[in-house]
């Protein structure tokens, strides 16, 4: 990651920002074992102080775990910020080229919206990294909380600005190929708009000041719903083309981004509940909780037994994972996975727990926390695969020298 491939050129895609946004969600996989294991009282989320508590009272076990933790978000962190420097690179390069202006007459034109995605991601990734490792930032994050709605909002903008290019040109001109759409990949844009609102929904959660609170419930529900219109529309046309013409074999791990997508928009519902309770006394109780994070569980279910039997009768595994082809659409599988593993931590504390079902710290609870611990490592495994095989030394020497 230190030597990345430089000048691609016709050979980048917008879709390697995908790759930042992987690494960002396995950071936020790991800060899980933060939020749910550290003490924090008194506040929402743990921070480097509790963090350091914990370290100097915690069993031996629980201090190694905590400190494998911090050293995985540290590292996650840091390899999600290098490929979103490398793609910002890259991606600049690559629109001045005619391939660009001929990727933005194609359906692949929404491709642009995963460069708002990763941005997303990579501010709520720095916000997990100052929680961790700055000391007293809890003490000023009520100065922060106003920048990072600003800058969510600047990165709503550009989505905005992407998808009125994209709209603009389909609902004027036409040429929406409905036969090439036969997969999720429309999808993409709902993910961006979901990021943002998940980022702009994370005040009314942390904040003790009721304005900024509203402000952050009332943007993260504009962004909810635009990305709740955006996958209806895109779940119906992407279905309609997949029963006509089937399902497009290098895009088919679009099949499972509902799975994100849910985790997103099920989390920024989390966290606008607390803001309503605390501010505007609408009382949501454990059983609600319990009965949303089921319902969202549910339909990753649904959409991950689909996306798995296709991608099984396609060999999509043997041919771009462990074989020899290669395709930057492969790293749509991580965020499914990574997806999961967060929501279904939620499910286990905030539902399971929460509801006095399942006693912390059990052996069942271990044993379910044991199924989202094995989704995020294959996830791991799979974005140190991708990265190996796109971005090690055969692919640097392949790129396209500098002029």
């Amino acid at each position: 990651m230190l030597t990345m491939p430089k000048n691609m050129k016709e050979r980048y895609s917008p879709l390697y920002f995908l790759a930042s946004v992987g690494a960002g969600g396995l950071a936020t996989t790991f800060f899980m074992y933060l939020l749910f294991w550290v003490p924090h009282p008194g506040r929402p989320v743990p921070v480097f102080e509790d963090i350091m508590a914990h370290l100097a009272s915690a069993s031996t076990l629980a201090q190694a775990v905590t400190i494998f933790a911090m050293a995985a978000i540290a590292f996650f962190a840091f390899l999600n910020l290098r490929l979103l420097v490398w793609n910002l690179s890259e991606f600049a390069k690559f629109k001045k080229l005619d391939a660009f202006v001929n990727h933005q007459k194609t359906n692949a034109q929404t491709q642009v919206k995963a460069q708002a995605l990763a941005l997303a991601m990579s501010i709520n990734v720095s916000f997990i990294v100052g929680l961790v490792f700055v000391p007293g930032l809890w003490g000023v994050v009520e100065y922060l909380f106003p920048v990072a709605i600003v800058a969510f909002l600047a990165v709503g903008v550009l989505a905005f600005r992407n998808l009125g290019q994209f709209l603009s040109r389909v609902l004027v001109e036409g040429g929406f190929d409905r036969a090439a759409n036969n997969s999720f990949a429309q999808l993409l844009p709902a993910f961006a708009f979901s990021m943002i609102g998940v980022g702009l929904a994370a005040p009314a959660a942390m904040s003790t000041i009721k304005a900024t609170a509203a402000v952050s419930l009332v943007a993260s529900t504009f962004f909810l719903v635009t990305s709740i219109i955006l996958m209806s529309i895109a779940l119906v046309l992407g279905f309609a083309a997949m029963m006509k013409h089937g399902a497009a074999k290098e895009t088919s791990p679009t099949l499972l981004i509902v799975i994100p997508i849910v985790t997103v928009l099920g989390i920024l519902v989390v966290r606008q509940d607390h803001g309503m309770h605390v501010f505007f006394e609408s009382h949501i109780s454990n059983g609600d909780t319990l009965r949303f994070l089921t319902t969202l569980i549910s339909i990753q279910a649904v959409f991950a037994l689909l996306g798995i039997m296709v991608l099984k009768a396609q060999k999509y595994w043997s041919h771009f994972i462990t074989g020899s082809d290669k395709s930057v659409g492969s790293y749509a599988l991580v965020c499914p996975g990574v997806g999961f593993s967060v929501l279904f931590q939620f499910f286990i504390n905030k539902g399971l727990v929460a509801n006095g079902i399942v006693d912390k710290y059990s052996a069942i609870y271990w044993a379910f926390t044991a199924i989202a611990i094995a989704s995020q490592m294959a996830m791991v495994w799979l974005l140190f695969k991708l990265n190996h095989k796109h971005f090690g030394a055969e692919a640097r020497q392949a790129a396209v020298p500098a002029e």
